[in-house]
């Protein structure tokens, strides 16, 4: 059957993987069952043949990967429900962590990721937005390719070397400004961040894998420590989301999604974000499903997700929520206008009375047309709920489909080494071109330095009064660069969210 059980109301509540691409939204307060949601629908997507993308913030999303163990309260859930052949399994799974630790490393370029993003996860303000747009412009027209951060550093320092010029062709450029964004890379490496960004780049393609039996494969991100960084969290997801979106091509309807992305702690992205980056979103959010992408938010509060994302969402899951507060009361009013309503059931009160495993739910039937509200008895998942070992890490990353590809970073020619061997062959030539001294000029000058090193030092370094022949090679060498005008070095800035384009 092409669709996935979820659990029991008056009757089966399913999903149907026709219309797994209309995305969703699990939402319900901690410890009311959203993670075995979350599980029970992965379990059933990957039978299904579907790829999974999924964040693991608390660590126990990982069990997909292990076997269940049988328990009194699951057997009696099966009851309940009247599940048949309902048995215990692992899942295909595939381990990614930005940090390289608990999974596959997973990184992006500098270009790729592109200036709006990076606005976001280093916190600039707009003064300090406008100079890093400066420096990717001014990298795409001299072909510097932009791979690391030890590349965007060093555009960043020809940029403030050559303020004057730059300022001129592409707008005021301060020095301040360049210092705060210098200081918003040290404050991002000291975080970790730096080992987002580098190569062999993560392929998309590597996301969307089946495996022998024709089962999809589940990529699971650990993320908690990354939740700890949110701007880095919520960075990281959206210029994925947008790679999916730039480079998918049309599919239209299919039978089933070619890939579902479930995007946990949907409050890190939307709390702060600014309105033209959430209009942005909703496009994405509304045009990715005809490339038969699934897109499901997860959070405590339905109204985490804007009401103009909330709209685009078909399939939801609403565990409990307990009104204690006004922000409850609200957030459960919230849930409640967004059920297709039930003559037999009163949502207000159902959402505060459910249990823990028990859930409201309205899916997508035939035509398209959203079912009256359910309250659900939450299937139990297949595989283990709880964490990995170590060990058992290490045996599923043994068995990765991708083997050792991302596991060593590859270093190759880019901006950072190409204004350093443009610096040095100047520095180079300058020295060769100079004119000899006769003895008695040699003479003179020897006895006019102070010491051999002390001169050499003054030639290099300068003196105070005049510049040194490093600086001025340098400065020079920097400004040759315009020879490449031109040349156009093409990354996803923010994909299809920022109007950017991808890298081919």
């Amino acid at each position: 059957m092409n669709d996935i059980l979820i659990g029991k109301g008056e009757g089966p509540v399913r999903l149907l993987g026709r219309y797994g691409n209309r995305h969703g939204m699990i939402a319900g307060a901690t410890g009311t069952g959203k993670t075995v949601s979350l599980l029970v629908l992965a379990e059933g997507l990957s039978r299904l043949g579907v790829p999974v993308f999924m964040a693991d913030v608390k660590g126990d999303v990982a069990g997909l990967a292990q076997a269940g163990v049988s328990s009194e309260k699951i057997r009696e859930r099966v009851a309940q429900i009247g599940l048949e052949g309902h048995a215990h399994e692992a899942n295909p799974v595939v381990l990614w962590d930005l940090y390289g630790k608990r999974g596959h490393p997973v990184r992006t370029t500098v270009s790729e990721m592109g200036p709006s993003l990076l606005v976001h996860v280093l916190e600039l303000n707009d003064t300090q937005a406008g100079v890093l747009e400066i420096a990717f412009t001014l990298a795409d027209d001299e072909g510097l390719l932009l791979l690391d951060l030890d590349d965007l550093r060093a555009v960043l320092t020809f940029v403030a070397d050559n303020r004057k010029d730059i300022s001129a062709r592409y707008g005021l450029v301060s020095a301040a400004s360049i210092a705060a964004i210098q200081r918003a890379l040290l404050r991002f490496e000291r975080d970790g961040g730096a080992q987002l960004f580098g190569e062999p780049a993560l392929e998309l393609a590597d996301l969307m894998r089946t495996d022998m039996t024709g089962r999809g494969i589940i990529n699971i991100l650990a993320a908690d420590q990354l939740i700890l960084k949110p701007r880095l969290y919520s960075g990281f997801l959206l210029w994925l989301l947008s790679e999916l979106f730039e480079t998918l091509p049309e599919v239209g309807d299919l039978d089933r999604p070619r890939l579902v992305f479930f995007f946990d702690e949907a409050h890190l992205l939307f709390g702060d974000a600014p309105p033209a980056l959430r209009q942005r979103v909703e496009q994405v959010v509304r045009l990715i499903r005809s490339k038969g992408v699934g897109v499901y938010f997860c959070s405590q509060f339905p109204d985490d997700v804007p009401r103009e994302i909330l709209g685009q969402l078909a399939n939801r899951v609403q565990h409990a929520l307990r009104a204690f507060t006004p922000r409850d009361q609200k957030a459960v009013k919230t849930a409640a206008e967004t059920f297709v309503s039930n003559p037999g059931l009163d949502v207000v009160q159902a959402i505060s009375a459910l249990g823990v495993g028990e859930a409201l739910v309205s899916t997508l039937q035939d035509k398209g047309v959203p079912m009256p509200v359910e309250r659900t008895l939450v299937c139990p998942p297949r595989c283990r709920m709880g964490t990995l070992s170590d060990e058992e890490r290490r045996m599923v990353r043994s068995r990765s489909p991708v083997g050792t590809r991302y596991d060593t970073p590859i270093n190759r020619e880019s901006a950072h080494e190409i204004l350093t061997r443009r610096a040095a062959e100047k520095l180079a030539a300058a020295s060769e071109d100079a004119p000899a001294m006769t003895p008695a000029e040699a003479a003179s000058r020897t006895s006019e330095a102070p010491s051999a090193g002390g001169r050499l030092s003054e030639l290099l370094l300068g003196n105070g009064r005049r510049q040194g022949m490093a600086e001025a090679m340098v400065k020079s060498a920097a400004r040759s660069v315009g020879s490449q005008l031109g040349r156009q070095i093409l990354r996803g800035l923010l994909g299809g969210i920022m109007g950017g384009s991808r890298r081919r």
